[in-house]
C-alpha cells in the first residue's frame, strides 16, 4: 500500500485499489512517548484523511504518565497539527482524538489491566469493533516479552472467537544473536508467530519498497543486476544528529548494533535478493533471508581490514558547534562506544560472487542521507584512450531513500564542441516532484498492512536472527580486543579517514553525500 498523493491520476488508481481496513481497536503501550507523538499518531491521521481507517475504530493508550485523557487528546491533536502543517484537516484530527481512550498505569499492576479490559469492553460496545485488537509495543525493549506474556495471560491474544489479535514489536529485537534467539524462543512459547509483526520502519518508506519495483518491474535493469556488470555496491545511512537524550541507551548499544542488523541489513537484502516467486509475505521474506545467510562471517583477523569503527568529537554541523560524543548527556566520559561503523562484506552466491558490498552508518555526519549506490564495471575497452580525453568514469545508479527520495542514473556523454571529450551526465527521477507526495511518516503503510493482516513488509524470526548473524562475529572480535582502534572523526565530516582508506584499498571511493 502506498500513501495517497495529489497527482489526480495516481489518486484515482490508488482509490480504486485500496479499501478501508476493517473494524479494530489499536492499543498503544507507551502512547505518551516520542514514537507515538512524532510518528504513530500522524500516520493514523494520514490513514484517516484518506478513508483507510474503518469508521468502527478505537485508539487506546496505556502508559505510566498520570496525564488525563482530555489532556492527552489535546496534546496529541497539537502534535498532529504540528507534523502535518497548515493544510491539516481539523475535522479529521477531532475525529481521531475523539476515539482516543487512556489507561494510566504501569505495565505490571493488576488494576491497570482491569482498566484496559473495561475500556476495551466500552469501546467494543460503542464502536462495534468485532473483537479485533492490534497491540503496538511502543516501549523500551525490556518490556516486549513481559507485555506479550501478560497479553497472553489476560486472554487478549485469544482468537478463538473468530476475531483477530496482532502484536507489533519495534526494534531493537535483542542486543546480539543469542538474545535475539532467546527472545524469539520465549515469545513463541506464549504466542503464535503469525500474530507477531516485527517492524522495521525503513520498509514503510516508499523508496525502499520502490527498490523491488525498480528491479523486478523493469526488464532493462534485472539482466545486468549481477557480478558480470556490477563492480560494487555502497549502502550509506548517515545522520547529522547526535545521540540527543538517548546517551544512556546508546552508550550500551553503539552504531553497529543500532543500525546494521536491521536497517542496513534490510537494504542489503532488498538490493541483492533473487526474484521472489510472488509478492506474498512468505516468498519475499524467504529471498531476503537467503541473502543474509549468504553473507560469510568476518573473521577476527579480517576485522582491521574490513571493519572501521569511529566516534565523533566536537565540530560544526549546519554552522553550529556541537559537542563530542563523550561530552553528551548520560555518556561515559571514557566511552569506547562507536558512533560510526563502516563494513566491507560479501554475498557468496552465484549472482554476487566477488562483488564487495560496502556499508557505512554514523551520527553527527555533515548531513542526513540514506542511499544505495550501484557502481557498474567500466566498459571493457577504452576507445577514447588515443583522443587525449580523460578515461570515462564508471556508470552509477543511485537509489535515494531519505531525505531525497529519488533514483539517479549517471552515465557518460560528449561535451559539446569540436574536441572529443566526455563528462558524466545524470538522469533523475524525483519521487516527490513526480507524484507530488504529501507529508507522511513511513508508518502509514505498515499500520494499514497490520490491520489487514499483510505481513509482507514485516520481519520473521529467522530474518531477525540472520541480521544478527551478520554482525555477531564482529561483536565477538571487538569483545576479544581484536577489532582495531576506535578512530575519531570531527562532527560535521563524512566520517573517519580509516573508512576512506578501507575502500580506497580496492581502488574505489565512497560516493560523497
Amino acid at each position: 500500500m502506498a500513501t495517497l498523493v495529489e497527482n489526480p491520476l495516481v489518486r484515482e488508481i490508488q482509490t480504486r485499489a485500496l479499501k478501508p481496513a476493517g473494524p479494530c481497536a489499536m492499543v498503544i503501550f507507551g502512547i505518551t512517548g516520542d514514537l507515538s507523538k512524532r510518528l504513530l499518531l500522524p500516520a493514523l491521521y494520514n490513514l484517516a484523511t484518506h478513508g483507510l481507517l474503518s469508521e468502527h475504530f478505537a485508539l487506546v493508550g496505556f502508559a505510566l504518565s498520570d496525564i488525563t485523557e482530555e489532556k492527552l487528546r489535546e496534546t496529541l491533536a497539537g502534535t498532529i497539527r504540528e507534523a502535518c502543517g497548515s493544510e491539516c484537516n481539523l475535522e479529521t484530527i477531532r475525529w481521531l482524538v475523539s476515539h482516543l481512550h487512556y489507561v494510566s498505569s504501569d505495565f505490571e499492576t493488576a488494576s491497570g489491566w482491569q482498566k484496559l479490559h473495561a475500556v476495551l469492553d466500552q469501546v467494543e460496545a460503542a464502536e462495534d469493533l468485532a473483537g479485533n485488537y492490534l497491540f503496538y509495543l511502543a516501549t523500551a525493549p525490556e518490556f516486549f516479552l513481559p507485555l506479550v506474556r501478560r497479553l497472553a495471560a489476560e486472554k487478549l491474544l485469544d482468537e478463538s472467537g473468530g476475531h483477530w489479535r496482532r502484536v507489533i514489536i519495534e526494534k531493537p529485537f535483542g542486543h546480539d544473536l543469542a538474545s535475539a534467539r532467546a527472545l524469539n524462543a520465549e515469545l513463541l512459547k506464549v504466542v503464535q508467530d503469525d500474530l507477531l509483526y516485527r517492524i522495521d520502519h525503513y520498509l514503510g518508506k516508499e523508496t525502499v519498497q520502490n527498490i523491488l519495483v525498480f528491479r523486478f518491474a523493469n526488464g532493462i535493469f534485472e539482466p545486468i543486476w549481477n557480478r558480470r556488470y556490477i563492480d560494487h555496491i555502497q549502502i550509506t545511512v548517515a545522520e547529522s544528529v547526535g545521540v540527543e537524550r538517548r546517551g544512556r541507551y546508546y552508550d550500551h548499544t553503539g552504531a553497529l548494533r543500532d543500525m546494521v542488523p536491521n536497517h542496513l541489513a534490510q537494504l542489503l537484502a532488498l538490493t541483492a535478493m533473487e526474484p521472489p516467486a510472488s509478492f506474498s509475505a512468505t516468498a519475499l521474506q524467504n529471498e531476503q533471508v537467503k541473502v543474509l545467510e549468504a553473507v560469510p562471517p568476518i573473521r577476527p583477523e579480517e576485522c582491521v581490514a574490513c571493519v572501521v569503527r569511529g566516534q565523533y568529537t566536537e565540530g560544526m554541523v549546519s554552522e553550529t558547534m556541537v559537542a563530542g560524543y563523550r561530552e553528551e548527556p548520560f555518556v561515559d566520559p571514557n566511552s569506547q562506544t562507536e558512533t560510526y561503523v563502516a563494513l566491507k562484506m560479501a554475498v557468496d552466491n552465484w549472482r554476487w560472487a566477488g562483488v564487495p558490498f560496502f556499508m557505512r552508518t554514523g551520527k553527527r555526519l555533515h548531513k542526513r542521507n540514506t542511499q544505495v549506490v550501484v557502481q557498474f564495471r567500466n566498459a571493457p575497452l577504452s576507445l577514447f584512450r588515443r583522443t587525449g580525453a580523460l578515461p570515462p568514469r564508471p556508470n552509477s545508479l543511485v537509489l535515494g531513500i531519505q531525505p531525497d527520495e529519488n533514483i539517479c542514473l549517471e552515465f557518460e556523454g560528449k561535451v559539446p564542441g569540436p574536441v572529443l571529450e566526455t563528462t558524466t551526465v545524470r538522469m533523475d527521477f524525483d519521487y516527490g516532484r513526480h507524484f507530488r507526495v504529501e507529508h507522511r511518516t513511513g508508518y502509514e503503510t505498515l499500520l494499514y498492512d497490520a490491520m489487514l493482516g499483510d505481513r509482507s513488509l514485516f520481519k520473521r524470526a529467522d530474518m531477525i536472527e540472520a541480521g544478527w548473524s551478520v554482525i555477531q562475529p564482529i561483536l565477538d572480535a571487538w569483545a576479544a580486543g581484536r577489532g582495531g582502534e576506535l578512530d575519531r572523526y570531527g562532527a560535521g565530516s563524512e566520517g573517519p579517514q580509516a573508512a576512506e582508506d578501507m575502500i580506497h584499498t580496492g581502488g574505489r571511493a565512497w560516493r560523497p553525500f
